[in-house]
């Protein structure tokens, strides 16, 4: 078998791993071998683990608490639209804060990836970069914007009116 054969091999296995997340809700390695396999497609856990760390796939949390496989819509290269950055950031984002080129964004459990992923793409001037947790999303500006200016920018698209997100703080707590 060629290397070409097998890139084709892998494209249409990983093609197909994209369509069954995207249309089923798939909750684990062994149920995604599960449909693959119904699909006539043979993988072994170590090569689905792999397709899936190659896609981006994410484990998010549904209704009911379970969670699933997703994989963002649009393709990394792609410009997130600003109507769609400001829908994700509307509801995902609870508060903004900043510190030097820093800026803290935080989110419900489970969401910080799905707003890192559209800042990313959004081509947002004065944003270097994402680091997403589970909650919680570091980003880093550039000099001349500052993280005060980027947080100003990442409030105003969220709707977010002040940096704790409208959450009481104890009186002299800490700012990040």
């Amino acid at each position: 078998m060629g290397d070409g054969e097998v890139m084709s091999s892998k494209q249409q296995r990983q093609q197909m791993v994209t369509r069954l997340i995207a249309h089923d809700n798939v909750s684990s390695q062994p149920h995604l071998q599960e449909l693959l396999k119904e699909q006539g497609i043979e993988a072994t856990q170590a090569t689905i683990s792999r397709d899936l760390e190659e896609l981006g796939a994410v484990k998010i949390r549904i209704a009911g608490g379970d969670s699933i496989y997703a994989i963002a819509e649009y393709a990394p290269a792609r410009i997130a639209p600003s109507d769609q950055l400001r829908r994700v950031m509307a509801e995902w984002v609870a508060e903004v804060t900043s510190s030097g080129n820093l800026v803290v964004v935080r989110t419900p459990p489970g969401c910080a990836h799905v707003v890192a992923s559209a800042l990313d793409r959004s081509g947002l001037v004065g944003l270097l970069g994402t680091v997403a947790g589970d909650d919680t999303i570091m980003c880093v500006a550039t000099e001349e914007i500052g993280g005060t200016g980027l947080a100003e920018q990442l409030r105003s698209l969220s709707g977010v009116t002040d940096a704790t997100g409208g959450i009481p703080r104890k009186k002299g707590a800490a700012h990040v």
